[in-house]
């Protein structure tokens, strides 16, 4: 354990940057890719988004409203030849302060991802008994309310991973990128840590192809995991029926690499 926070360390040293100053929220991104003139960090920003700064005219950063997985949506004009264009990047931003904690990146009643990913209806009820939205079938279960993926049958448990596999890039996209207008293009980290902040900027490619990556496997816990993206019941609330929604959730430290 030791030797893996060691490494952790390393990790986070040799794959980011250090921001002076602290981030309480999305609006301190906001307020400083709004100062980009002035503000070392927002251009480093933007050079890790490709653009050089001489080039650039303007930049106004504002909240994406909504239930989308940009958070921030930067417009961003580049004078190229005495012509304007301008450029629209949708960012998402996730706010860390422990590097072993782990951020959710989606959670739905199970009908709403059956719509996303054409689930059928055999996988639907294993999906449903995971999260205990139907009743367990096996009486010994570890938890009255629903069934760890461990304690189905094995054809069953191969019938969800196969499906996973099959829908792999659909499902990754969906859970880390999102879809349409606010379709997040890039993820900002930033790991508040031994009162300093250390940041990493990626392209959503680059983010899904680490998550993304590995294989596909129940847990020891009788959970799921697609490559780095775990897939759990989110419980809590009560008892109440939020509780049996599908969550999703990564480490975004992971994207801190050497």
């Amino acid at each position: 354990m030791k030797n893996k926070k060691k490494n952790l360390k390393e990790m986070i040293a040799l794959g980011s940057k250090t921001a002076k100053g602290g981030f309480s929220n999305e609006q301190d991104v906001i307020d400083r890719f709004n100062d980009w003139k002035k503000d070392k960090v927002a251009q480093e920003w933007l050079a890790e988004m490709n653009y050089k700064i001489d080039d650039i005219e303007f930049v106004k950063a504002s909240k994406v409203r909504g239930q989308y997985k940009a958070d921030i949506q930067v417009r961003i004009t580049i004078v190229i030849k005495l012509k304007s264009q301008e450029d629209l990047q949708n960012l998402q931003v996730k706010l860390v302060s422990n590097p072993q904690g782990f951020n959710q990146i989606d959670k739905r009643k199970v009908d709403k991802y059956v719509e996303f990913w054409n689930i059928p209806q055999d996988i639907t009820k294993i999906l449903k008994l995971f999260t205990g939205e139907l009743a367990p079938t096996n009486s010994n279960s570890r938890d009255p309310r629903r069934m760890f993926l461990d304690e189905m049958s094995e054809s069953d448990q191969n019938k969800l991973i196969n499906f996973i596999k099959e829908n792999k890039i659909l499902i990754v996209s969906d859970l880390l990128k999102g879809r349409g207008e606010f379709s997040a293009d890039w993820t900002l980290v930033i790991l508040k840590l031994n009162g300093e902040s250390r940041w990493v900027l990626k392209s959503i490619n680059h983010v899904m192809n680490v998550f993304g990556a590995g294989d596909i496997r129940i847990t020891r816990e009788g959970s799921l995991k697609i490559g780095k993206i775990g897939m759990q019941r989110k419980g809590g609330d009560g008892g109440r029926e939020s509780a049996k929604m599908l969550q999703f959730k990564i480490n975004p430290v992971e994207l801190f690499e050497k």
